[in-house]
């Protein structure tokens, strides 16, 4: 979305400036001007085109005013119903709870856990025992913790592990 926004911004000022430098519009903005000028008001496309206006407008605010709320998970409330308070946990938090959690599983050398709003990714390495077993015990292990955490909409888990290399450092 940001990146067609981004290219259409673009094609309209590379046009506004090659007027300004005395070249002619282009004929899409030429065709555009004539065409909103032309249409009466209560056109379908008008009414359409000013409703989604309308509607992109709205979400960039709802979004601009949520934006200090993104880091964090809501918790689930014991009561039942709706509180006036709502806890939350930060991401980051539950991202060291859960690699402190994956680094208890035997064989797993290192962990990287990123937890986002509806996905948990974890990547394990694994320097002794059978990958796919640590897999499952990883899995098993998150999901647990995940639990614990008492979240409102825990996030599903993805496990990614593989084999440490002998020669290399790892990450």
């Amino acid at each position: 979305m940001a990146l067609v926004v981004l290219v259409a911004a673009g094609a309209l000022l590379f046009d506004i400036i090659r007027v300004g430098a005395g070249y002619d519009e282009a004929a899409w903005r030429r065709t555009l001007s004539v065409e909103l000028a032309t249409r009466p008001v209560n056109d379908v496309w008008m009414l359409t085109g000013a409703t989604a206006a309308a509607l992109l407008g709205l979400w960039l605010i709802i979004v601009a005013l949520t934006a200090g709320h993104r880091h964090l998970l809501p918790m689930a409330s014991k009561a039942g119903g709706r509180s006036r308070f709502q806890a939350a946990l930060k991401r980051d938090s539950a991202a060291l709870i859960l690699r402190d959690a994956a680094l208890s599983v035997p064989g797993v050398t290192r962990a990287k856990i990123q937890v986002r709003h509806r996905r948990i990714n974890a990547l394990a390495q694994v320097r002794f025992r059978d990958p796919e077993k640590v897999r499952h015990e990883l899995v098993d292990t998150l999901d647990e913790e995940r639990d614990s955490l008492g979240l409102a909409r825990p996030p599903r888990i993805s496990v990614w592990v593989r084999r440490q290399p002998h020669d290399r450092r790892p990450w």
